[in-house]
């Protein structure tokens, strides 16, 4: 696989391109091998969010091209540190819940750091961020309430007619 042989300061130039916008046929075939190169690591993490916790997450293996490049556009990030090429989501209906799977995910994953983004929203987004390390790929676990998802939803959809720096 290409990406495995692409090292991190190659994968952060191609990060630069991507945010320039200047990429070629090559840059996207390595990026391509790169958000490819999370899916193990993804359906781990999935397998045992099912196994352990009984729950169905939503998500996806990578994020999209545009996703990644719009991401490296609004924020001052390097490729190599996106903590959501892969991620999933969690739904639950109230806040006691978010904290019990929260609790349970730091539990049954060796490595996570937790971002709470209840006690500083943007633009009024909240959610428990989980992020798992499996074999030094990273995958973000969203967890929020019917609520936080609701507006999350609705915020997302706003921004892709209003002005996609309010993500």
């Amino acid at each position: 696989m290409l990406a495995r042989m692409v090292s991190k300061s190659q994968i952060d130039r191609l990060g630069n391109r991507l945010r320039r916008g200047s990429i070629s046929d090559h840059d996207l075939r390595i990026l391509d091998e790169y958000r490819r190169s999370f899916s193990e690591a993804y359906e781990f993490t999935v397998r045992a969010i099912r196994n352990e916790l009984g729950l169905e997450p939503t998500g996806r293996p990578a994020k999209s091209t545009t996703s990644i490049s719009e991401k490296l556009r609004r924020e001052s990030i390097r490729l190599s540190q996106l903590q959501d090429v892969a991620g999933c989501r969690l739904v639950v209906p109230e806040i006691p819940d978010q904290e019990n799977v929260v609790d349970s995910l730091i539990r049954i994953f060796e490595s996570t750091i937790f971002v709470d983004r209840r006690s500083q929203p943007s633009h009024g987004y909240r959610a428990v961020h989980v992020i798992t390390s499996q074999g030094n790929k990273l995958v973000e676990i969203q967890v929020r309430t019917s609520l936080q998802h609701a507006w999350a939803e609705l915020s997302e959809k706003l921004s892709d007619i209003a002005d996609p720096a309010i993500k």
